[in-house]
């Protein structure tokens, strides 16, 4: 079901680099799934397992994974961009950060009076509204269509 295609050890930059072939699983696998299934392939218990790219094939049904193997968390996350790391929890959390983060309607406020005034709570008087350009007397100049120059009846 896994076949390694590399599995090199990058002693510069103290990480085992694991690119592997999932069979059968085109579409259907997740970067948190592969983790664990390369964990339990490879006996990496207590290793800090990085998905960094997974790649379907088209019209092939499987998928490519390119993995970094870390024994330090620390070392890790300085090599390692910080988004990739916040895509991994937020993945394991299920989302469950973004449903508490999110204001529901019992936050908003209930009275116009909290809320922030908008172009609808504006003054009704035309003497507290300042002028515009609708208010202003129309003159028959602007009103009436201008002819081109170049044409005579």
């Amino acid at each position: 079901m896994i076949d390694t295609i590399s599995d090199e050890n990058n002693s510069f930059l103290s990480r085992r680099e694991l690119i592997c072939d999932f069979k059968a699983l085109g579409g259907k696998l997740k970067k948190l799934e592969a983790v664990e299934m390369i964990t339990k392939e490879f006996k990496l218990d207590g290793k800090i397992v990085i998905p960094i790219k997974l790649q379907n094939h088209t019209g092939q049904p499987k998928i490519t994974g390119t993995f970094y193997i870390y024994d330090d968390e620390k070392l890790a996350k300085e090599h390692v961009n910080p988004v990739i790391f916040t895509r991994l929890e937020k993945a394991k959390n299920g989302g469950k950060e973004k449903q508490d983060t999110e204001p529901t309607k019992a936050d908003a406020p209930a009275d116009k009076k909290d809320a922030e005034p908008t172009k609808a709570d504006a003054p009704a008087d035309k003497k507290d509204a300042e002028p515009t350009k609708a208010d202003a007397p129309a003159d028959k100049k602007d009103a009436e269509p201008t002819k081109d120059k170049g044409e005579s009846k």
